[in-house]
């Protein structure tokens, strides 16, 4: 019996990927940058499942180049805003995701961010390594208090509660903005239910915990900045286009808020060369929130499980379409 085709856009961690190979036959992607869309388009012919990231633009034409016989498309990610999922299940082909596993790294991620610029330490990092530090200074980057203040989150899913229960330990006032949430579920861990303009002008942190749709694409511009605090440290795990970039580039420049820590960008990866970069106020990683051993382990066991069902024709465990199954 032929063994089904399988296209791996990335390599993964081993205990997920490993279990991919024996599957069927396998083809994987082993450049360090995803494959360009005319690759993609190229490898998935005649494919009967695909393994893909958030960086593949999964759409109705990929789908059809791919072929009929495409069952399954197994992402390695908790989002999946980059796959047609209308199209996919039109298509009779089941979309996996990998959600729930990453709640607690990423938000032990988004506190890290928090912290670290709260307290200044990436600056404080590059002070000591530039060789500036030649004794203690008593104002030599002061940064900003945890413990007491007033943190905001826009979205209270799994990963913002996550969070909230961190902030509770600094003893911090917790306000919240999600329309879509009943305020006694956000009463219930901790936070007040507000609306996002009194969330912005009150709270000493902001934490973004919002799923990309059209309704958040730069929900946070300049209108929102010139709402918050002088003071006010924005954190993003969420998605990178939530934020207007160039409305933050501004308001960090300007002073219109003190501090950004950005775990994603807009456009993602952010050019070397972009003038955000210049900005000591701006402390920016590439994409790592849930970037745990465990974690991206688990993630890549999930991917195998969805990838199997699908190819055997059974329900995904981890399905993102599940009207596919009427």
């Amino acid at each position: 019996m032929e063994k089904p085709k399988v296209f791996v856009s990335r390599r993964i961690p081993v205990d997920g990927l490993d279990r991919i190979i024996e599957l069927g036959d396998v083809e994987l992607w082993e450049e360090d940058l995803e494959p360009s869309y005319d690759v993609l388009l190229e490898k998935v012919v005649g494919a009967d499942g695909l393994v893909c990231l958030l960086t593949d633009r999964i759409d109705d034409q990929l789908m059809d180049a791919a072929g009929d016989q495409l069952r399954v498309i197994s992402q390695m990610a908790v989002g999946f805003d980059n796959i047609d999922t209308k199209a996919a299940t039109e298509r009779g082909i089941a979309v996996g995701h990998t959600p729930g596993v990453l709640t607690d790294t990423t938000a032990d991620f988004a506190f890290t961010l928090l912290m670290a610029a709260a307290r200044r330490v990436a600056e404080g990092a590059r002070y000591v390594q530039e060789g500036h530090w030649k004794t203690w200074g008593p104002t030599l980057l002061m940064g900003y208090d945890v413990y007491g203040s007033t943190l905001g989150l826009v979205g209270s899913g799994r990963i913002g509660q996550a969070v909230a229960r961190r902030a509770s330990g600094f003893n911090m006032r917790i306000l919240c903005y999600d329309p879509f949430v009943d305020e006694d579920v956000i009463t219930a861990f901790g936070a007040e239910s507000t609306s996002l303009e009194n969330v912005l002008s009150e709270s000493d942190f902001v934490s973004l915990h919002v799923p990309l749709t059209r309704e958040t694409r730069h929900m946070i511009g300049a209108s929102q900045f010139r709402d918050m605090k002088s003071t006010c440290v924005l954190v993003n795990t969420s998605r990178g286009p939530v934020v207007d970039t160039e409305a933050l580039y501004h308001a960090l420049k300007d002073g219109e808020i003190a501090y950004a820590a950005l775990d994603v960008t807009e456009p993602e990866p952010i050019p070397f060369g972009d003038p955000i970069l210049t900005l000591d106020n701006c402390l920016i990683v590439p994409h790592i929130a849930s970037s745990s051993i465990a974690t991206r382990t688990q993630m890549s066991t999930m991917v195998a499980d969805n990838l199997a069902a699908g190819l055997k024709g059974e329900v995904l465990p981890y399905c993102a379409n599940p009207e596919i199954y009427g």
